[in-house]
Order: structure tokens, then C-alpha cells, then sequence
């Protein structure tokens, strides 16, 4: 008799840290940001350093449990050795319910893209064309998953380091053109013109950005050295994330005056005009793409394995939790890009009811895994000191106060949300969504029952 088909461990080294890292440069950076900015104005430096500094703290908690407890379904898994099933169930449902909003908010993206310069082709079939293709690449094996993953990140990681590198040599002074200087960080109302609420509420916006890198503990199930490609990987992000995004932004508030509508629409683009960089449009439209095609594509991987983790566990239908002859949950993975489609269409059908509704609750529900994040984190942490201490090879920082410090900032960006009109609605919505999920919950025991 035969072994069931099994997960596979062809992750290497060099993929699990591209995927870490490509999970930090989102999309996002490139074109969010300048509603930061516009609001902050050069201060928004602030904000995202902030939002960096968090997601520092929670990836150091992931990194410490994904290297005591290598298992699947990754932070998932450790809400249940923590603080329960119910905990889990939130935490895996959330965090599904946050992957298949990304997929469809980046075939949207993307679609859009596309059309620019192939604008005969209806948006519709650019969406089922990404959506299609993706799902195949995942499909075909988690190997090629790594690897196409391993190029986007490639990708984006050349492109932002260009970006740091010609800017940097801008303000200094040393480009061909123009004068350089650090004028604008205090020319226009100086630099935080606006005060420090909207550099807060910049905090709370810029949250979305970053999420992404905890993929790489859902990935540590798959690589042939978990221990040591978690713990490379978390240490290089650490690094990256201060450099990518709060250097970039530095960067875009000391060329560009924060208070300039049209320049704030892209501000990537528009350093690299200012820069008289040719063909910037393009070149960085090319780069978004590769940043929407690379969300999208950890999007069905994320989501497919925390569905199969969920099954495995009972937490949804048994199908999910089948890996077919390639070493992956296929099933999974469809139903993934189901729904993620079935958002799209909603983009087309009631873009201002059901698919804002989508939009506007994914955010606020990442925050709150977040939450369980560092919860489970304390209360593993004080159980691993007690009961096997030898698996702690690599720990958070300052525990168990750095821990505290940070639940504190997450609850407040969570309680601030209320009082800022922009975020009321994310965070009703999340609520709602919490609430739906708490409802699958009362089900699930209800029909085990």
C-alpha cells in the first residue's frame, strides 16, 4: 500500500526569503501611499515607521513560533496550542477571508493595467486571464509557486533599490538635473503641517501595506530546512522594511511637495519625472504589475493552505484538506480563486455595496489577526519557558514587555479607528465580518452535534 500524497518540502532557502520579502513590497507602496502622504505630508515618515515598527514586533513573534512549532498552517495552528479552537477558527478564517479579498482587489489591479495598453480587451477578461493563469501555476506544484514568487520579489527588490540609489543621489545634489535638496520637508506648512492626528491615522492606513510577510511561516511547512529559512528570512526582512518603506517614502516627501493632488496620484512616477528618468510611466506601471501579479500570485498560495489547514482540523469540509499527486491541496486552491472571483464580479455588479463592503472589512480584519498573533506569541512563549525551553532557538526580543508594547499600539490603532470618520466604516465592517465568523463557528458545533 501507498503513502497518501503528502505536502512537499521543494522550498529553498532563496525562495523562502523572496517570498518574505515580496510579501513586504506590495502594490500598495507604489500607489497607496500618496493618500498617506497627501494627508501626513512629510510626516507620513512617521507614519509609516510606525506601522514598520509593528510589523518588526509581530514578525519576530511569528519567527520565534514557526521555528518551535514548524507545522502546518503556521500561526493558525499555534491560536490553537494558545488559546483554543475558537481562537483558531477566527484566526484561520480571517486570514482566508483577508488573502481572497487581495486576489481579487489585485486581478481588478491588474486588469486595469492591462487595459491601459491593450484597451479593446474587456476588464472582465483580463481578471478571468490573471485569475486563470495563477491558479494553474499553483496547481502545478509549490515549486512553482517558490519560483515565480522567488522573480516577482526579484523584481521589485531591483526596482525599489534603483529607486533608493537614484534618489538618494538626487537630494544630495549629484543628479544631472535639478537641485536637489531637502527643501520640501519643510517648505509647504513645514513637516507635519496638518498635525499629528493624520500622521496616526496615516498609521492605521499604511497597516495594509505591510501585511504579507507573515506568509513565509504558512510556507515553512513546504521548505526543506523550516528552522533555518524562517529564521534567515525574519531577520532579512527586519532590515528591508525600514530600508523599502520608510527610506522610499523619505525619499518621495524630500523631491516632491506633499500637497500637490496630481503628484500624489503616483508618487513613485512622479520622483522618477522629476528625475527625468525615461519612459518612468511605463517602467514603473510595469513595476506595480509585477507587484499585483506577485500578490496575487501568494494570494492563492496563502489562502489555499490555510483552508486546507482549516480542514485538517475540522474547521471546514474535509475536500479542502486533500493533496492531489503533486503535492497540492487542488481543491484548496480552486475554491479559493472561486470566490476570489465571484469578488470580482461583485466589483462589476455592486461595486459601492457588497464589493466595498469586501474592501473596506479586509484591512481591519488583518489588524485583528495581528492581535491573536502576539497573544498567541505570550502565552507560548511563558509554556515553551516551562515545559521545553530547548525550543526556543530564536526569541522575541524583550519579552515578555516588547510583547505587551506591542499588543498596546495594535489595540489603540483598533480603539483610534473609531474616532477617525475615514475608518469608521473598515471598522465596522471588520466587526461585522467577525461576527459572520463567529456564526460559522456556533454552526460548525452545532452540526458536529
Amino acid at each position: 500500500m501507498t503513502d497518501a500524497p503528502r505536502l512537499r518540502k521543494t522550498l529553498q532557502l532563496r525562495h523562502m526569503r523572496m517570498i518574505a520579502i515580496g510579501g513586504v513590497i506590495g502594490a500598495g507602496l507604489f500607489v497607496g501611499s500618496g493618500v498617506v502622504i497627501s494627508s501626513a505630508g512629510p510626516a507620513a515618515v512617521i507614519s509609516f515607521a510606525i506601522t514598520g515598527m509593528l510589523v518588526v514586533l509581530v514578525m519576530r513573534m511569528l519567527a520565534e513560533m514557526a521555528v518551535a512549532y514548524p507545522v502546518v498552517g503556521g500561526f493558525y495552528e499555534y491560536s490553537r496550542l494558545a488559546l483554543g479552537d475558537l481562537a483558531a477558527f477566527l484566526t484561520g478564517w480571517m486570514y482566508w477571508y483577508f488573502w481572497i479579498i487581495v486576489v481579487a482587489l489585485e486581478a481588478v489591479a491588474g486588469a486595469k493595467i492591462l487595459g491601459h495598453w491593450w484597451p479593446g480587451v474587456s476588464p472582465w477578461q483580463f481578471t478571468l486571464g490573471l485569475a486563470t493563469l495563477f491558479t494553474g501555476v499553483n496547481l502545478l506544484s509549490v515549486r512553482s509557486y517558490g519560483e515565480a514568487e522567488f522573480w516577482f520579489a526579484s523584481i521589485k527588490v531591483v526596482a525599489i533599490t534603483l529607486f533608493l540609489a537614484a534618489g538618494a543621489v538626487y537630494v544630495l545634489g549629484l543628479w544631472p538635473v535639478g537641485a536637489g535638496g531637502f527643501t520640501h520637508l519643510t517648505a509647504e506648512g513645514g513637516f507635519m503641517p496638518n498635525g499629528i492626528i493624520p500622521v496616526l491615522t496615516g498609521a492605521v492606513a499604511a497597516t495594509g501595506f505591510y501585511f504579507g510577510t507573515e506568509i513565509i511561516t504558512v510556507a515553512a511547512a513546504e521548505s526543506a530546512e523550516p528552522e533555518k529559512a524562517v529564521a534567515s528570512a525574519m531577520q532579512s526582512v527586519i532590515w528591508r522594511v525600514l530600508l523599502f518603506y520608510v527610506g522610499s517614502i523619505f525619499l518621495v516627501v524630500a523631491i516632491l511637495p506633499w500637497n500637490d493632488p496630481s503628484l500624489m496620484e503616483r508618487p513613485y512616477v512622479s520622483v522618477l519625472e522629476v528625475l527625468q528618468v525615461p519612459g518612468a510611466a511605463t517602467g514603473m506601471n510595469l513595476i506595480i504589475l509585477t507587484a499585483v501579479l506577485s500578490a496575487l500570485n501568494s494570494g492563492l498560495f496563502a489562502s489555499s493552505r490555510m483552508l486546507m489547514a482549516l480542514s485538517l482540523k475540522g474547521d471546514a469540509p474535509a475536500i479542502f484538506g486533500r493533496i492531489d499527486g503533486r503535492g497540492v491541496p487542488a481543491a484548496a486552491i480552486v475554491a479559493g480563486m472561486a470566490f476570489a472571483y465571484a469578488a470580482v464580479v461583485m466589483s462589476y455588479v455592486s461595486p459601492d455595496k457588497v464589493f466595498a463592503f469586501l474592501v473596506d472589512s479586509y484591512g481591519t480584519v488583518a489588524i485583528f489577526v495581528y492581535v491573536l498573533i502576539a497573544v498567541s506569541q505570550w502565552r507560548l512563549r511563558r509554556r515553551l519557558e516551562k515545559e521545553q525551553s530547548d525550543r526556543l532557538k530564536m526569541r522575541m526580543w524583550g519579552f515578555p514587555y516588547v510583547t505587551y508594547f506591542a499588543l498596546i499600539v495594535m489595540v489603540l490603532i483598533v480603539t483610534a479607528m473609531a474616532f477617525i470618520p475615514e475608518q469608521r466604516a473598515p471598522l465596522v465592517f471588520g466587526i461585522v465580518s467577525v461576527l459572520v465568523m463567529l456564526g460559522g463557528y456556533w454552526l460548525r458545533g452545532l452540526l458536529r452535534r
